[in-house]
């Protein structure tokens, strides 16, 4: 090889590497939906930091007077082919709002039917589809008038819908029941019933060559894979308890699946291959949801629900890089490029909250019981949002903070509780804080749950943080 040529050769590889290496662009963002704070959080991933947040209501509690006119409950996101417009889905207010992305400006609202869940632009961006989880049907909606034009029946609880490329079919999953609808776009209407192993699938993506559609299971911890040509069940992955979303990313000539598994705050990655392998677990914040990949696969992006903020993941090493404050108890992601210039924050408010604490319930005597306790400052009052799993089915437990009563709860029939104490605390123990952060004192003593009226004592709580 002559000098030219090796010259040609050491600047091709320089330019790879750099390309791989790339960082995402200035231009552009990604969003969450916070579901306490009723924000959509709006991050520069070039310099990983909030930019600000679109307020589209107050945060909790004050939603909660029959005059109050805001969203309620920010919870899904999604956008356009050319990604101008974000659509947020707010499942206590019934609407879908639709965002200029170059501006962060609300340009229009639709009020959709019970309990929406997630949306999605139709793959020529002529139609948006909500998924009406609270009922059985998708509300399809022109994006130009904002109103809704049909209702697509479905099985009882849609979780969300995406579209394969071509515009000829849509994917929708159930919440409620153990099926998926495959949806002929043109004539709205489902063309086939495939059925799944669980009732509650909150999330669905394909992958990067749409041949599968991967779904989560977040009641049982899994994940299905279905072939998008034969609609066949390619295969179950036993992922984690609290499995949320997923997405793909492209690594040293693979595609990985990345997987949110929230009740082990950590991101899993499997292979792609026929047998899916775990290849590694990423340690992240509390409870990952959300989760999105940059265009160039150079960053995996997670939403922290209990963390308020998002974590960053490096997908070449396997890490989290940096982390980005956020909005309350984030829920839906997605990262859009090239949307907005450099470093704008138009019409974005401050960030309008602060940290969350995250206190961990452990059982007694290896009990298989296990829970979380997400403490928020809301101003005046605190919140105490509690959450417990395994405990005995239908059965009252009381909530004891610093000895104090609190609240109580009462479990399902899987013994499975949540609940929000709402009241003053004043501050928090940090079992979460990072090195070199000062913790605030303690606020009076532990978290204990006990059965029945018992009085809080700590040898005899169920659980205990």
């Amino acid at each position: 090889m002559n000098t030219i040529n090796r010259l040609a050769a050491t600047a091709a590889a320089l330019t790879v590497a750099q390309a791989a290496f790339a960082l995402p662009a200035a231009t552009d963002r990604v969003y969450t939906a916070d579901q306490n704070t009723n924000t959509v959080s709006v991050f520069d991933p070039s310099s990983n930091r909030l930019l600000g947040q679109i307020v589209l209501g107050n945060q909790r509690p004050d939603v909660l007077s029959p005059l109050y006119r805001g969203e309620i409950n920010v919870h899904g996101l999604g956008f356009s082919p050319d990604h101008k417009t974000l659509v947020a889905i707010s499942n206590g207010s019934n609407s879908v709002t639709f965002i200029d992305t170059a501006t962060n400006k609300v340009k229009g609202k639709t009020y959709v039917g019970r309990s929406p869940h997630e949306g999605f632009f139709t793959a020529d961006g002529k139609e948006v589809w909500v998924v009406v989880r609270g009922e059985d049907y998708i509300s399809v909606i022109d994006p130009h008038t904002y109103k809704e034009t049909r209702r697509i029946p479905t099985a009882v609880g849609p979780g969300m819908v995406q579209f394969l490329p071509d515009g000829k079919l849509a994917f929708a999953v159930s919440s409620f029941t153990p099926e998926v609808d495959v949806i002929d776009v043109k004539t709205h209407k489902v063309i086939k019933r495939i059925p799944v192993v669980s009732p509650f699938s909150p999330f669905l993506q394909f992958t990067p060559d749409y041949r599968e559609m991967w779904m989560t299971h977040k009641d049982v911890g899994k994940v299905t894979r279905i072939d998008t040509r034969t609609f066949q069940v390619t295969g179950v992955i036993d992922t984690g308890f609290i499995t949320n979303h997923l997405a793909f990313a492209h690594i040293g000539g693979k595609t990985l699946a990345y997987v949110t598994v929230g009740g082990e705050n950590v991101v899993k990655v499997y292979t792609t291959d026929k047998d899916a392998q775990l290849v590694a677990t990423i340690p992240t914040g509390a409870l990952p949801h959300g989760i999105w990949t940059a265009d160039d696969s150079s960053r995996v992006y997670v939403g922290l629900e209990n963390g308020d903020g998002v974590d960053v993941i490096d997908p070449a090493v396997n890490k989290v890089v940096a982390h980005m404050p956020g909005g309350q108890a984030p829920q839906a992601l997605v990262y859009l490029s090239h949307v907005a210039a450099p470093g704008s924050a138009d019409n974005l408010s401050p960030r309008i909250n602060q940290d969350a604490v995250n206190i961990p319930l452990a059982a007694r005597d290896g009990a298989v019981a296990r829970g979380f306790v997400v403490a928020r400052q809301l101003g005046v009052v605190d919140a105490l949002e509690v959450n417990v799993f395994k405990l005995k089915p239908a059965t009252q437990y009381g909530v004891y903070l610093g000895g104090q009563a609190v609240g109580t709860l009462r479990t399902d029939a899987k013994g499975n509780a949540n609940g929000t104490m709402i009241g003053p605390v004043r501050s928090f123990t940090r079992p979460d804080a990072r090195p070199g952060n000062s913790a605030p004192d303690q606020a009076g003593g532990k978290i204990l749950i006990m059965e029945g009226d018992a009085a809080p004592s700590p040898a005899a709580a169920v659980l205990a943080g």
